[in-house]
Parts: structure tokens; sequence; C-alpha cells
């Protein structure tokens, strides 16, 4: 009987976080530390735009973040409000 090689199977990848989604929540934590309402406003209007990268990104197979770049997306909305409010203010 002949034995057949395959060789060998590599091993599965463990899924990662997206650079995006990282990204977009570390912005959208500074939108809410920084002290002045343009910096803030910045960071906001980042944490949206790249909280979007990070959901596309996420939609691909190995890559986690999907949900941490929805939060980011909120957060970075809200962020936006209260930057919009200190403009005001």
């Amino acid at each position: 009987m002949t034995q057949v090689d395959y060789g060998t199977v590599p091993a599965s990848r463990k899924a990662t976080f997206s650079i995006p989604s990282i990204l977009s929540l570390a912005a959208a934590i500074g939108s809410f530390i920084v002290d002045r309402p343009g910096i803030a406003l910045m960071l906001s209007i980042a944490a949206a735009v790249l909280g979007v990268i990070g959901v596309i990104v996420a939609i691909l197979p190995g890559i986690r973040g999907g949900i941490l770049s929805i939060l980011a997306i909120v957060m970075g909305a809200i962020g936006i409000l209260t930057a919009i409010i200190r403009f005001i203010s």
C-alpha cells in the first residue's frame, strides 16, 4: 500500500484586531481627554472615519474589531457633539 504525504498543515492564524479599530478607539478616548475643542473635534472626526474603515476591514476573515469600531464610531459622534458644544460656550 502506498502512503501519500500531504505535507505539514499550517496552523490556523489567530484572529487579530485591525489597526484602524485600535486607532479609532484611541482617537475617541483622546477626544474626551483633550482640553482644546478644535483638537477634540479633529480627534472625534478621525475616530469616526477610522471606525468606519475598521468596520470594513473587520469583514475580512481572521480580523477582529468590528464591535470595537462601532463603539468608536458612537464615541466619535458623541465627541463631535461635545466639541461643538464646547465651541459654542
